[in-house]
């Protein structure tokens, strides 16, 4: 049978560390915690279910951590856990015959990460497939009769197994700070973690984690190719130039988000709120409306329904048009209910 090991970062999860183990402790044939610095009981609790518990000194680097936690891996495949996770019954059941009826052949298994939309994450999805366990030795092989090549995509299965994201708090706070720590240090940032970055500003960023992110922004305006990429340096500048009072760089940057095809909601519900700040309430209702029912969002899914909602409802009652505020409002009550 297939041998797993689970491999966990960890810093102060005494609240849920055990809820996590519980679910998932009798499938694993090694348990590897790394701690990252905790001054709570989450070494004496990962104690109850291993003694392969190591120290890492936290570098602002979660792949450092993880990549660490691998090395200490023995097993044929790799389990990658969070402390937030959960794994009920009948997916431990689906988990276990897998690990029992798993093909050599098979270097990463992809399962359902679920819960996304109720604990407010970086996600405009409730579920998705995510790498959760891989083949810890990978083996090369060549491939075709003819022009033979190395085979370099990994064999990957995607299985039905769900695991419930269950967060006991966001860590944005956390994130930002280390986001603009790389910034100040001039270390290079993925298209990934600018991806990452843009999605957790408009999830939960408040106005000061927006200005501190302009400069990185704006710069990444001008060189950006990539049209998802200038989508969200759009988006995110559009808001920054908004809270900052710069019209100037919030027209620039609405300008480049219409220029591109699927025009984000983000983008266009920003032009409503310069407008209401303006006072131009029928203005505004134009684009609060494109951003509701014309566009779709691209970083959060909020800017595509309850909030042009809300400014259009807010526009309405100003303008004194008692029908459509009405209707707006019975729209927002329906989309909360």
């Amino acid at each position: 049978m297939t041998s797993i090991s689970l491999c966990m970062i960890v810093k102060n999860e005494e609240k849920i560390l055990a809820r996590c183990l519980d679910g998932i402790a009798d499938l694993m044939d090694e348990i590897i915690i790394v701690d990252t610095g905790s001054t709570d009981r989450t070494k004496e609790i990962a104690a109850k279910y291993t003694d392969k518990i190591y120290d890492f000194k936290w570098v602002d680097d979660f792949s450092a951590a993880r990549n660490f936690a691998f090395s200490k891996a023995g097993c044929d495949y790799i389990y990658s856990a969070d402390a937030d996770e959960v794994i009920d019954e009948e997916n431990h059941e689906k988990f276990r015959m897998l690990k029992e009826a798993m093909l050599p052949e098979i270097e990463i298994v992809q399962m359902y990460y679920t819960n996304q939309l109720e604990k407010n994450t970086t996600y405009n999805f409730d579920e998705e497939l995510r790498p959760k366990l891989y083949k810890r030795v990978r083996s090369f092989q060549w491939q075709d009769q003819v022009h033979e090549t190395v085979r370099i995509a990994p064999v990957i299965y995607d299985s039905d197994i769900r695991i419930k994201h269950c967060p006991e708090e966001l860590h944005s706070g956390r994130d930002f700070a280390i986001y603009k720590r790389l910034i100040e240090s001039g270390a290079e940032i993925s298209p990934q973690m600018q991806r990452m970055y843009a999605r957790e500003l408009f999830v939960s960023g408040t106005e000061e984690d927006f200005k501190d992110s302009y400069d990185f922004f704006r710069r990444h305006l001008d060189s950006d190719c990539d049209e998802e990429l200038i989508k969200m340096d759009s988006c995110v500048l559009a808001k920054c130039a908004r809270l900052m009072n710069d019209p100037s760089i919030m027209l620039l940057s609405a300008a480049r988000g219409l220029a591109v095809d699927e025009v984000p909601s983000e983008i266009v519900f920003e032009l409503g709120e310069f407008y209401r700040a303006q006072h131009n309430y029928s203005e505004a209702v134009i684009w609060y409306y494109n951003a509701a029912f014309e566009t779709e969002a691209l970083l959060s899914s909020t800017y595509g329904s309850s909030f042009p909602i809300i400014g259009l409802h807010i526009c309405y009652v100003i303008m004194g048009d008692k029908e459509n505020a009405a209707r707006y409002g019975a729209m927002l009550r329906e989309i909360n209910s």
